[in-house]
């Protein structure tokens, strides 16, 4: 009997093996689990939160600043020609857009038909989310350079509020930019600032790194202050569900902070490296200058952004996008498929963003000194 089981063990036909030798799973198919690592993957939310215009047949948009006037007592028999004073001033802001924002790749027939999951698809979800990361980061560098701005309006007498800069913490520390009741106290300070510098209370938001934004949930059943009346997956989301001081609060990675986009490790940020962290973090360099080829609006350098940028606090007024083209994916076909045997994915957009009022926005920072106007 042991004979007889030995011998069908040797002539059982093994239909993964290669020429019936070797690996005995060799040739079973590696299944798509349909999940593709997205790596440096992040919403954009930035466009949501700024003021947003369509820009056609025209290569900039300008936004008209109106001043304040005073009131005055009419002498009797006097005619009214209007305010002695020439009130209310008037500025400008023009807003260029960008030269043609791209990313692309090409899939070649044969490779896509040899492929067992679906490549399209997957390679136009990262052609979106690089272009709505660059989105994010010029939006926010803009708010960034409003916060350490003055007004447009500079007539004597008549001069405007411009930005603010809130410090986090007391102590010369990076690692007070993650407490989270030095934060809170910031964002009522901001708050403060922006009421005393007319900014509307609609449209309020507060914008700070993963672990800043965590850390403050995890204090929510203890200091109070913030809205707990969402709980669990939606308070964790960072979506703007909890707020403080009617600031409603949203993560991101693509802040500036402390010289970096998002986070920084080591040094005094108190942040330790959790090890391959990949080639995103890191702050390019994109102003007017031509230091970076089509850009037209200054969007500062790393230098200028500085070291001690910690989070962003504004109203929707103290940036503007414009837009020509809206984020957009093409696809070639016809006889440029065939020439070439493949297709070129392309996602493209072009736009431009610059500060507006600068009163609404706030930057939050670490450190003695704040970082300076560029």
């Amino acid at each position: 009997m042991a004979h007889q089981s030995s011998t069908l063990t040797t002539n059982l036909t093994r239909q993964g093996q290669a020429n019936a030798a070797g690996d005995a799973r060799a040739l079973y198919l590696k299944l798509f689990s349909g999940e593709m690592f997205k790596g440096f993957e992040n919403n954009a939310i930035a466009r949501d939160l700024v003021m947003k215009r369509t820009l056609k047949n025209g290569k900039s948009l300008q936004f008209i600043y109106t001043g304040r006037t005073t009131a005055e007592y009419h002498t009797p028999g006097n005619a009214i020609l209007g305010n002695g004073d020439g009130a209310p001033p008037v500025a400008e802001k023009t807003i260029t857009v960008d030269d043609l924002l791209i990313s692309s790749a090409f899939v070649y027939e044969l490779d896509e038909t040899l492929a067992h999951y679906e490549l399209r698809g997957e390679i136009s979800k990262k052609i979106g989310y690089a272009l709505a990361e660059k989105y994010d980061r010029l939006i926010f560098r803009a708010v960034t350079r409003g916060a350490r701005s003055a007004s447009p309006i500079t007539k004597t007498n008549f001069v405007e509020p411009g930005g603010t800069q809130v410090r986090v913490g007391a102590s010369t520390n990076e690692s007070d930019a993650y407490s989270a009741t030095a934060l809170v106290d910031s964002f009522y300070d901001a708050a403060a600032a922006m009421d005393e510098k007319g900014i509307s209370q609609d449209g309020r938001c507060g914008v700070l790194n993963p672990r800043q934004y965590y850390a403050l949930i995890q204090q929510v059943g203890e200091n109070g202050l913030i809205n707990r009346d969402e709980q669990g997956s939606a308070r964790q989301s960072g979506q703007g569900i909890i707020e403080i001081a009617g600031i409603k609060i949203f993560k991101s990675m693509n802040i500036p902070f402390l010289g970096k986009y998002g986070t920084k490790y080591g040094g005094t940020s108190g942040v330790t490296d959790p090890g391959n962290t990949g080639d995103f973090i890191g702050v390019a360099t994109e102003n007017a200058s031509g230091a970076t080829a089509g850009i037209n609006n200054d969007y500062g350098t790393t230098a200028e952004l500085g070291a001690k940028s910690c989070g962003l606090i504004f109203q929707k007024e103290a940036a503007a996008v414009v837009e020509t083209i809206g984020p957009q994916v093409q696809v070639t076909s016809g006889d440029v498929s065939v020439v070439y045997q493949g297709d070129v994915i392309l996602g493209r957009l072009a736009m431009g963003a610059d500060y507006l009022n600068p009163a609404a926005a706030v930057e939050l920072y670490v450190g003695a000194t704040a970082p300076s106007a560029f």
